[in-house]
C-alpha cells in the first residue's frame, strides 16, 4: 500500500497524514515534487517515498540528497540521475520507469519505455525498482481502463530477459477498488485514503468515512429586513425580514466564491442554512431566518453536524468539478486538528 500525500495530503495535511497512513498499514508513500517529499523527510519520516513526475534534470541531485524513489520516462534524466548518484557517491539509486499506457500526461512510449529499462538496468549507479503506469478512466471506462492493462503486461512481457524490477504498480484507487488484476505488487491509493470515492456509486459495499470536517463559528448576529442585501455586490435581497449570522471563513480559505449563487450554505444548531450573499475573502454571512442563533455556534461548512451532511461531492455537484478539487483548495490558513478514528 502506498498511501499518495502529494498537494499537501489533498488539502488534509501531509506530515500527520503520513503518519496516520504509515502507522494504519501503510509501507509507501508518493507526492508529486521532490519538495514534498523533502518535507516528509525533514519531519522525520524514513519510510520509502516515490516522486511520481519525474523531475528536472537539474534536480536530480535533490532526490538522491532526500533519498526519494525516482520515476523516469526520459532517457536524459536517468542519466542525470546516475550522474547524480555518482557525484555523490551513494549507493544505486531507486528508479521506477513509468510506461504511458494511454493517459498520455507523462510516461515513455512503448519503445522508449524498454530503451530506458535497458538503460536503467545496465548503469551501475540505478537500481531499477519498479514498473508501472496511471489510468486515465478506471472510475469510468472499464473497457479503456482493460485496454490500458494490456499495455502494461505487453510491455511487461517484452521486459528482456535477466531484467527484473521487483515492484510492478499501475493501480490508483479506483484501479484498486475495481480492477483486482491491476493492483500486482503495490497500489497508490489517493483519494480513498481521505474516505472518498472517485465517483459516489463506485465500490459502495466499501466503507469509506470522509477524513475532512471543516467548520468554524458565529461572530456576529444581527436582525436585517426585509430587502436587505448582504455582502459585496448586494446580490440579492433577503426575502422576508431575517436573522443573518457572519461566519470567518471565505474564498480565501476554500469555500469557493461560485457557491453563493449555486445553493450553497453552512449547518448550525443541525440544520442547514443558505448563505445571504456573496462569499467574501475572509467572511459569509448566513440566513438563518427567525432560528435562534448565537454568537460562538459551531458551523459546519463542510462534514456533519447532528443529522445533516455537507459532502465534498455535493459541492462538487453544485460546481461542476471532482471533489478532489474541492478537498484540495482548503488553504494553509485553516488550522488543522486531527484525532483517531472513532476518538
Amino acid at each position: 500500500m502506498c498511501a499518495v500525500v502529494k498537494a499537501d495530503a489533498y488539502g488534509h495535511g501531509d506530515v500527520p497524514v503520513a503518519e496516520a497512513a504509515l502507522a494504519g498499514g501503510a509501507t509507501w508513500l508518493a507526492v508529486a515534487l521532490v519538495s514534498e517529499g523533502a518535507r516528509l523527510r525533514e519531519a522525520g519520516i524514513e519510510a520509502p517515498i516515490l516522486v511520481l513526475s519525474e523531475p528536472a534534470p537539474g534536480d536530480a541531485m535533490d532526490l538522491v540528497t532526500w533519498r526519494l524513489r525516482a520515476t523516469a520516462y526520459r532517457q536524459e534524466f536517468a542519466a542525470a540521475l546516475a550522474t547524480a548518484v555518482r557525484a555523490a557517491g551513494s549507493a544505486p539509486h531507486p528508479v521506477h520507469v513509468k510506461l504511458d499506457s494511454g493517459m498520455h500526461r507523462v510516461g515513455a512510449a512503448h519503445r522508449e519505455a524498454l530503451q530506458i529499462v535497458e538503460m536503467v538496468a545496465a548503469e551501475p549507479a540505478l537500481d531499477l525498482e519498479g514498473l508501472w503506469t496511471h489510468f486515465a478512466v478506471a472510475d469510468e471506462d472499464p473497457g479503456y481502463t482493460t485496454s490500458q492493462l494490456n499495455r502494461l503486461t505487453t510491455f511487461l512481457a517484452e521486459v528482456p530477459d535477466g531484467v527484473r524490477a521487483p515492484i510492478v504498480h499501475a493501480a490508483n484507487t479506483a484501479g484498486a477498488l475495481e480492477f483486482p488484476e491491476a493492483r500486482f505488487d503495490m497500489v497508490r491509493v489517493g483519494l480513498g485514503i481521505y474516505g472518498l470515492r472517485p465517483t459516489p456509486e463506485m465500490a459502495s459495499h466499501v466503507v469509506l468515512t470522509p477524513a475532512m470536517r471543516v467548520v468554524s463559528e458565529v461572530t456576529l448576529v444581527r436582525r436585517l429586513a426585509a430587502g436587505s442585501r448582504p455582502s459585496y455586490g448586494r446580490a440579492r435581497p433577503l426575502p422576508k425580514d431575517a436573522t443573518v449570522a457572519t461566519v470567518p471563513i471565505g474564498y480565501a480559505d476554500g469555500v469557493a466564491r461560485r457557491l453563493s449563487s449555486e445553493g450553497g450554505g453552512v449547518l448550525v444548531r443541525g440544520r442547514r442554512y443558505p448563505f445571504a450573499g456573496t462569499v467574501t475573502m475572509d467572511q459569509v454571512v448566513v440566513d438563518v431566518g427567525d432560528d435562534p442563533v448565537e454568537v460562538g455556534d459551531e458551523v459546519v461548512v463542510l462534514g456533519t453536524q447532528g443529522a445533516q451532511t455537507i459532502s465534498a461531492d455535493e459541492w462538487a455537484d453544485r460546481l461542476d468539478t471532482i471533489n478532489y478539487e474541492i478537498v484540495c483548495d482548503f488553504g494553509p490558513r485553516l488550522p488543522r486538528r486531527y484525532k483517531r478514528s472513532g476518538a
